[in-house]
């Protein structure tokens, strides 16, 4: 299908806008919409927050009459079904949009080819798959939790240079820098749940939830205006992922920092959450909280042995190791307590993505070549 350089652009433009809404609209995907007459930009938005307007209307909106015989470029098929708000096919064709380019189909079942064939029968002409992979890459976790059923994750360490998470006697705080902590803020902001363990919440008294004043200013100043969103009890506006938290033996108690901060906990502690050998059922667990809290994202702050579990089983879509340019010793703690290993076929091989310096630390971003 060919597109011009221009279609390229405002697919871009609209892809940008999207990003904006990472921090809020889940578990709704990021959209983004950019409004054209000609070779001018009539209109542009993006969806802010879950169960408000969706990046069309607001576009429309700031169009007006301009919309008639426009050119609307999407960054995903627009809605085609009424849920908290009206379908976005209908608004482009009571609008009189002449043309809609769409960076990709939807593959919510409620959407999935409606959006487009709605725009069709009303005399629409209508392209797909302009930018597609990048409209992909923004809505990685919606996109895989309505292909699949399960959430997308990311697992989230830290360690020295030599690969230690704690000293021998548990002392592991701080290994990285301050940006680095406050890069994993961005990381949790963006979440739709925090998934630990009761032994990581105890030995750190950990929040484990989304700290305004330690996301960075860059960061802040994405958030869309205040009026869009609720403030936390802190009086931040933030929206804070659920914090998942195993704990088997029942070792958590309400003085913990975890169950005074904002957001909510859902502990794991109950029979109908393992197997017969009492440990937990990751991936039961995983398709539980897609389909039973409605999250499509969620990450992982583990210890070793839950990290170990996790790759073990191939639950993890993205990696990422922050690395501390200190040594602490052969007796410290190690950073995946993955046992039997004897060949080195065997090794677990990774995709480095991404490396960056974040203050004094590594950033280490990966993929797994393979599932074990």
């Amino acid at each position: 299908m060919n597109f011009s350089v221009f279609d390229h652009q405002m697919m871009a433009k609209a892809i940008k806008l999207a990003e904006k809404g990472r921090f809020t609209t889940h578990p709704n995907p990021n959209v983004g919409c950019v409004i054209t007459q000609g070779e001018t930009i009539v209109g542009h938005g993006y969806h802010i927050r879950a169960g408000g307007p969706h990046a069309e209307v607001h576009a429309l909106a700031m169009a007006g009459d301009k919309a008639k015989g426009a050119t609307a470029y999407v960054t995903l098929e627009p809605c085609s079904h009424y849920g908290r708000t009206p379908p976005c096919a209908k608004g482009l064709i009571d609008a009189g949009v002449a043309r809609v380019i769409c960076a990709m189909q939807d593959p919510n079942p409620e959407v999935s080819g409606n959006g487009i064939a709605m725009l069709k029968a009303a005399g629409i002409e209508v392209q797909v798959g302009l930018l597609e992979a990048e409209a992909e890459r923004i809505n990685r976790p919606f996109l895989k939790k309505m292909r699949s059923g399960m959430p997308w994750v990311q697992l989230k360490m830290a360690a020295s240079l030599d690969g230690k998470t704690a000293l021998q006697n548990g002392n592991s705080q701080w290994i990285t820098s301050r940006l680095a902590r406050a890069d994993v803020q961005l990381y949790r902001a963006q979440a739709g749940a925090i998934l630990s363990t009761s032994k990581t919440v105890i030995d750190d008294n950990a929040s484990l939830n989304v700290r305004w004043d330690d996301l960075a200013e860059e960061v802040r100043s994405i958030y869309p205006d205040t009026e869009h969103f609720d403030a936390d009890n802190s009086g931040q506006k933030l929206r804070q992922p659920l914090r998942v938290i195993l704990d088997r033996q029942q070792q958590l108690t309400q003085d913990l920092r975890l169950f005074n901060s904002a957001g909510e906990v859902l502990v794991i502690s109950g029979p109908e959450q393992t197997k017969a050998d009492s440990t937990i059922d990751l991936p039961q667990l995983l398709a539980n909280l897609a389909s039973q809290h409605n999250i499509n994202h969620i990450w992982v702050e583990a210890g070793a042995t839950l990290a170990a579990s996790f790759i073990e089983q191939g639950l993890v879509d993205e990696l990422i190791v922050y690395l501390a340019p200190k040594i602490m010793g052969t007796d410290g703690r190690g950073l995946v307590n993955l046992i039997g290993l004897t060949e080195m076929d065997q090794a677990i091989e990774l995709t480095i993505e991404q490396l960056t310096q974040v203050g004094p630390d590594i950033k280490l971003v990966a993929t797994f070549k393979s599932s074990r």
